[in-house]
């Protein structure tokens, strides 16, 4: 028998507030591992073409392809990172028994620029003016790293039920979108060539770039190539700001020390090389999968990096891009709406 009390309006506004509120407090409640799910989605979306060959192709039983999968991810994905991890930290420590070097390298640039351009306090100044946003972002990285073994650990425990359970979660995605069924087409091949040009493409231009710079610090003879090689690596997920940030001090040391044509040559070598062939290589991956905007990129770094750590590098970014991806969707599909109520219309 109905409630007299609640109409069944007022009933599924009730149930809806519950819903709501139930879900605001789950996320709320995992917000600390937000990151492992958004990474079992872009790992999912990676590798979902070798899951559906392992088991629709070949019949493997879906565990096993599932855990093959996470093997196989482990070993191109998360070991490489594990060796950075532990490369940038043998690093800091010998900078931490040797700061004496640090000094060394700030008062040759304070030297040139007192010499050159008449400010001798220039470094100083500019670190005294960003040291509080970068003491600030530097604890968050850290304290992102801190958290980063739980998260792989639930990233594989999410990513090898979404394997398993393929079928079900991707009709339940397409049941659950607000999209008719073509939208939603439209919707999920974005997100698969955003995921390939931020993930793959980017992977491709920071490794290129980083060996292109590491190559130059070797002919022109400045110290520690395969470091820097890998800072720039990293700092090439913010485009054409980041790899800047490692040659052009190293261009102002070679000029303190007097190494006028090696300075000059890295210089040559950095903007000409190093930034162009950024460019070419985001020219070529835009043109076979998919572009994701400078603008975008920086944004989604600055916001992805206080939220997940070190790994807002690529989730910022591709968060950002997702959102984007939902609101041209909607866009089209309220267009699409308008056009069939039109069309009702004027047949009535």
């Amino acid at each position: 028998m109905s409630n007299p009390v609640f109409s069944q309006r007022e009933r599924n506004i009730i149930i809806l507030l519950i819903v709501l509120t139930l879900g605001g407090i789950l996320l709320y409640a995992t917000r600390g591992i937000f990151g492992a799910f958004l990474g079992a989605l872009v790992m999912y979306i990676l590798f979902r073409k070798l899951n559906f060959l392992f088991i629709e192709k070949w019949r493997w039983p879906k565990p096993l392809a599932a855990v093959i999968i996470i093997i196989l991810s482990i070993f191109i994905i998360v070991l490489p990172f594990v060796g950075i991890g532990s490369m940038l930290v043998r690093k800091a420590l010998e900078l931490q028994e040797n700061p004496a070097w640090i000094k060394q390298v700030i008062d040759a640039i304070n030297q040139f620029a007192g010499d050159k351009l008449g400010k001798p306090d220039l470094l100083q100044e500019q670190l005294e003016s960003s040291a509080a946003y970068l003491g600030k972002l530097l604890t968050t990285v850290l304290g992102g790293a801190a958290n980063v073994f739980l998260e792989v650990t639930v990233m594989y425990f999410i990513l090898y039920f979404l394997f398993v359970n393929y079928q079900a979660f991707e009709n339940g995605i397409l049941y659950y979108l607000p999209f008719d069924e073509e939208q939603a087409v439209v919707f999920s091949s974005e997100l698969k060539n955003i995921t390939y040009s931020n993930i793959l493409g980017q992977s491709i231009i920071a490794i290129v770039q980083g060996g292109c710079l590491a190559i130059g610090f070797v002919i022109f003879d400045v110290g520690d190539p395969l470091f820097w090689g890998v800072i720039c690596a990293i700092l090439s997920f913010i485009p054409l700001l980041g790899p800047p940030l490692i040659f052009v001090p190293a261009v102002l040391v070679l000029f303190s020390q007097g190494n006028s044509w090696q300075a000059l040559g890295l210089l040559v070598w950095g903007f000409g090389l190093v930034i162009t062939i950024d460019n070419v290589l985001r020219f070529i991956i835009s043109k076979k999968v998919g572009n994701i905007h400078p603008l975008i990129t920086v944004i989604g770094v600055i916001i992805g990096l206080p939220l997940f750590g070190l790994m807002g590098l690529v989730y910022g970014p591709l968060l950002l891009a997702y959102f984007l991806i939902a609101v041209k969707v909607y866009k089209a599909n309220k267009r699409l709406s308008l056009q069939k109520e039109q069309l009702k219309g004027n047949k009535d």
